[in-house]
């Protein structure tokens, strides 16, 4: 019982480093949450501090969502304890306790959480999110494709109902995350990708 609780645990403190502000200080970049959207995450370290800065936070946000779900499995964690441990991870980066609880909107996290979970499931939301990122040239429609589908993914591939309802809460957490997103979407003014982001909008 002990090992649960401790697993899921690391996986909120882990998922709480914000990459985003740790690679902003130190490559001596402005603190993302004062540039662009102001969200800590990729898309917006893109835009206001490159591609070095942006991969680096890309592939952070990756790592501390698949880790602590890697670990669970090789654990023999399943059912509902490996989906509090997925769950968990992806709330540290939405609500991080080393940052006032304020954090970013979870898309690579979430990533790494389902690859974590399956290969196949985070190849599935991968490549769900790339077609409709270059079908919109939107960042944030391929998010939003891509959440949208991976309980469908989880499903069919992990057949476990606790880490499909795990996906669920994700998705609706992150749709809540991208609500800004989805009223600039609905009325032409989400960026493209490649385009600066209006300041706080």
């Amino acid at each position: 019982m002990m090992l649960p609780i401790l697993l899921i645990l690391a996986a909120y403190l882990i998922g709480s480093v914000s990459t985003a502000i740790l690679t902003c200080r130190l490559l001596g970049l402005p603190d993302p949450r004062t540039q662009g959207s102001g969200n800590p995450g990729a898309t917006n370290v893109l835009r206001s501090g490159g591609k070095k800065a942006a991969i680096i936070t890309l592939a952070g946000d990756l790592l501390k969502g698949w880790l602590p779900v890697l670990l669970a499995r090789l654990l023999g964690l399943d059912g509902p304890a490996l989906a509090l441990v997925a769950l968990a991870a992806f709330l540290g980066h939405l609500f991080p306790a080393y940052h006032g609880f304020k954090g970013g909107k979870g898309v690579a996290t979430g990533l790494g959480v389902l690859l974590g979970l399956h290969w196949g499931v985070g190849l599935a939301s991968l490549l769900t999110w790339l077609a409709a990122a270059v079908i919109s040239r939107m960042s944030s429609v391929g998010a939003l494709t891509a959440s949208l589908l991976a309980p469908l993914w989880i499903a069919l591939i992990l057949g476990d109902i606790w880490v499909t309802l795990a996906a669920c809460v994700m998705l609706v957490l992150l749709y809540w995350r991208h609500w800004g997103n989805i009223r600039r979407i609905l009325d032409g003014s989400e960026p493209r990708i490649g385009q600066k982001a209006n300041p706080r909008r």
